[in-house]
């Protein structure tokens, strides 16, 4: 063998002992199969509806289908786990929210996944604000008939969440501080049960999604009382700001970001981004969800990576304000 030849033999060996990852992992090949897409919601919800436009876009992008997998339960906790223990390949990514990635690290003792050791972040893709609703029943036209009905009562008001640690649970414990009030959170595994609860009236309130609540609010179902946006939603311009409403306090909201299990190589990461970045940023694409009630963002890695570092320590914090565990 050629000095020459040896050489180049021994630089492969090298990088290939440094490298987890054989050379052959960042051909141009990937993806050569189907791509997984983790959400923690059931299908028909604002996450699921999220992940499907966005997932029908990327496919298109990257050429390969895009499979969203439902795994509801836990305030996406359940889907969160999974793709933490996938393997770190380019397959397997999780459509995470501030739920399962900023809140219950600080909520939950036992947590069964590190979001801040086992996940790497990939792009925001977009983010949602939350409507007071009420059933269409209810007397209560306004924030403040609704605080001064919950204040005069001498037992706790019942409020639906779809699950504990969730920003609506949150958004209800924040507005009954505020006020003044006691609530007695109602957790819902399935967001259907929450939804019927509110309207059939077995519960007082809840704290939904824009993107879920405009159809049901639109077709007399329930009614908003406010948003926690910091402006009017154009799909529902006729709700007032919690700001309006004298309360700035319950600015809650929830982004979604696309994550993938710590050691996925950052080549397949930078493609990702790339692609992801592309499909929210389509007139065609951000005009959907728009129309579903989402703001499209699209961030790069970092961004993404400072998002989630900075949501934790502020959801931390008010986690401690309101004393609440979740085991």
């Amino acid at each position: 063998m050629t000095p020459l030849n040896r050489r180049h033999l021994l630089s492969a060996a090298a990088l290939t002992a440094v490298s987890p990852w054989p050379l052959s992992a960042f051909a141009d090949s990937y993806p050569d199969k189907p791509v997984r897409l983790a959400v923690g919601f059931a299908p028909g919800t604002a996450p699921d509806v999220l992940a499907r436009l966005l997932g029908g876009r990327l496919a298109e992008l990257i050429k390969q289908q895009v499979v969203v997998d439902n795994r509801a339960g836990a305030g996406g906790q359940i889907a969160a786990q999974n793709v933490a223990k996938s393997p770190a390949d380019g397959y397997s990514l999780l459509l995470g929210d501030v739920s399962a990635i900023a809140i219950a690290p600080a909520a939950f003792s036992k947590l069964p996944y590190d979001p801040a050791k086992e996940f790497v972040a990939v792009s925001e893709v977009a983010r949602v604000d939350f409507l007071l609703v009420v059933p269409a029943t209810s007397p209560h036209k306004t924030v403040a008939d609704f605080v001064k009905a919950a204040k005069a009562k001498t037992d706790k008001l019942n409020f639906a969440t779809f699950g504990a640690g969730t920003p609506g649970h949150f958004g209800a414990e924040v507005l009954a501080e505020s006020a003044g009030f006691k609530i007695e959170p109602v957790h819902y595994r399935a967001t259907g049960d929450a939804i019927t609860a509110i309207v059939t009236g077995d519960v007082a309130g809840c704290f939904v999604s824009t993107a879920l609540g405009v159809a049901q609010i639109k077709g007399g179902k329930m009614r908003a009382l406010a948003t926690t946006a910091p402006q009017r939603s154009p799909l529902l311009p006729e709700v007032p700001t919690f700001i309006e409403a004298g309360y700035a306090k319950v600015d809650v909201s929830t982004w979604f970001a696309v994550l993938a299990p710590t050691g996925t190589p950052p080549a397949m990461l930078d493609l990702l981004n790339r692609q992801l970045v592309a499909a929210v940023q389509t007139p065609e694409t951000r005009a959907k969800l728009i129309e579903a009630g989402f703001s499209p963002s699209g961030t790069a890695r970092a961004d993404t990576d400072k998002l989630l570092k900075s949501e934790a320590l502020r959801w931390a914090a008010m986690v401690k304000a309101t004393g609440f565990k979740g085991d």
